[in-house]
């Protein structure tokens, strides 16, 4: 008797199974949102301490629409991308020559290690005491912050390279710069992308720390204002800005590691 053979396809099992876990997590959203407008519906939580959702996306509309949230995203966004870019840059910079380079690691490591702990927002009294108070101290601080997860990626992808590929490549004649270009650096690309991911992250946490402390102008300045005057509404409407901004960066991270990256969709 014979019998019929069944072959599933495996992408479309594991397209079905990102779709589904894709719902979930929208249906998880949608319900935590729809509980939290429930309660202040029916009074179990006062305004004052925690608006509905749909009066801090009216309040958010509004802020929108008068110029007044877009002129402080503008501000905030532009000290990120300048210290994010810097960071990232030094980032892979130190992090190719420590995991390239003996020497270079037996002298920086050790100054990565002092210096890691140390919390970024911490530094910035003394970044605006070199700097002033205006911009450069705000792209300093960040640039900091996105410097430290990058650099560290970057030499554990440097230092992971499968010695087997090196080996592979020196024997088909490759010389030591095509070994770093091909082997090495595309072994540890997976990587540096993630510390590049975790840094988009600290950056949006220092420009917010940096726009509280030293600036009259931004998302971090807008929110310390308006918990100042007890805005909740307001205070949440900038939160939800922060909430859109890191949505936004980790979904546009995401799409660029899968185009430079394509062999890792499979992880």
């Amino acid at each position: 008797m014979a019998s019929d053979i069944v072959v599933y396809d495996k992408s479309t099992v594991k397209g079905g199974r990102e779709g589904t876990r894709g719902y979930l997590s929208i249906l998880s959203i949608v319900i935590v949102i729809l509980l939290w407008e429930a309660m202040c519906r029916f009074g179990l939580v006062e305004s004052l301490y925690l608006p509905a959702p749909s009066a801090i996306l009216v309040e958010f509309t509004r802020m929108l629409l008068s110029g007044e949230l877009l002129m402080s995203i503008w501000l905030s966004l532009k000290r990120i991308i300048w210290g994010f870019l810097l960071g990232c840059g030094m980032g892979i910079l130190v992090g190719l020559a420590v995991g390239l380079s003996p020497v270079m690691e037996a002298l920086i490591d050790p100054l990565l290690s002092l210096t890691y702990p140390i919390p970024k927002i911490a530094l910035l009294p003394l970044i605006i005491l070199w700097l002033g108070i205006g911009e450069s101290s705000k792209v300093a601080i960040i640039a900091v912050g996105a410097f430290y997860p990058v650099c560290i990626n970057t030499i554990a992808g440097v230092k992971g390279a499968d010695p087997l590929l090196i080996s592979a490549a020196r024997s088909l004649g490759a010389n030591r710069l095509q070994v770093i270009q091909k082997v090495v650096l595309m072994s540890a690309l997976p990587v540096i992308l993630a510390g590049i991911r975790l840094a988009a992250g600290m950056s949006l946490l220092l420009v917010v720390s940096a726009e509280m402390v030293a600036a009259t102008a931004g998302i971090g300045y807008l929110i310390l204002y308006a918990g100042d005057l007890m805005l909740t509404t307001k205070l949440m409407a900038g939160i939800l800005v922060l909430c859109v901004l890191g949505l936004g960066s980790t979904l546009v991270l995401q799409r660029i590691e899968r185009a430079l990256v394509p062999w890792s969709r499979g992880r």
